[in-house]
């Protein structure tokens, strides 16, 4: 099965480089260009691709707003691709805010062309995607500025205790490894209770897990 993906930068050699190195591996095509938010809106809803490679700075709509509008589709749309955010810089300010937007991950631009690719399949597969290099540095950003949304509390109500443990260590950024020695049980234990997590609360993949940690009060932000 072929990945189709749209590229959203402002900057037209960016757009081509990434165009290139895409297009030049099997299983993946290019299917349009966009050079603000508000065109890969309009591209994406017409062109349908898998994934959307979204700047986060942008005019017209920046890549925050765009990926609010594609993943949370109107006016009949059922299509919502898989954003993957891009980013010169470790920490954007914004980053947090597209994640909560409904981003599926998040790579750096000056990745290599190799973990691009990885990237872009990994997202394809439903899986969610953050640069190790900046995974620990997002988590505690996040939690020193994403305010809680008590409202939000009832959505965990079906979650049974341990469920309610695991996401708590998958809020703070725990992998299945690391939860499964922090618990005494076998990492098999720890996948199964995620996947029941995500089926309860109809996630989609780790991120939203965190973001709505983090929205119940189930981990709290440090101020």
């Amino acid at each position: 099965m072929t990945i189709s993906v749209l590229i959203a930068d402002d900057q037209a050699m960016v757009r081509a480089g990434f165009a290139a190195i895409l297009d030049a591996h099997e299983g993946i095509t290019v299917v349009g260009q966009a050079c603000d938010g508000a065109e890969a809106v309009t591209l994406s809803r017409r062109l349908r691709p898998d994934v959307v490679l979204m700047d986060v700075r942008m005019p017209v709509m920046n890549g925050i707003d765009a990926t609010r509008e594609l993943t949370h589709p109107s006016r009949g749309d059922h299509h919502t691709p898989l954003i993957l955010v891009l980013t010169t810089f470790d920490i954007d300010e914004y980053v947090h805010d597209a994640l909560r937007a409904g981003a599926s991950g998040f790579l750096l631009k000056d990745a290599l062309p190799e973990d691009l690719v990885q990237a872009v399949r990994v997202i394809a597969a439903g899986e969610a995607l953050i640069a190790p290099r900046v995974m620990k540095r997002l988590i505690e950003r996040f939690a020193e500025t994403a305010p809680t949304q008590p409202g939000r509390a009832v959505e965990l109500n079906d979650l049974t205790d341990r469920e309610r443990e695991v996401l708590t260590l998958v809020g703070r950024g725990l992998s299945n490894t690391e939860i499964a020695a922090q618990l005494f049980v076998a990492e098999q234990t720890v996948k199964t209770h995620v996947s029941k997590i995500f089926s309860k609360l109809g996630l989609r993949d780790r991120v939203q897990a965190v973001v709505l940690a983090y929205d119940t009060g189930l981990v709290e932000p440090h101020r």
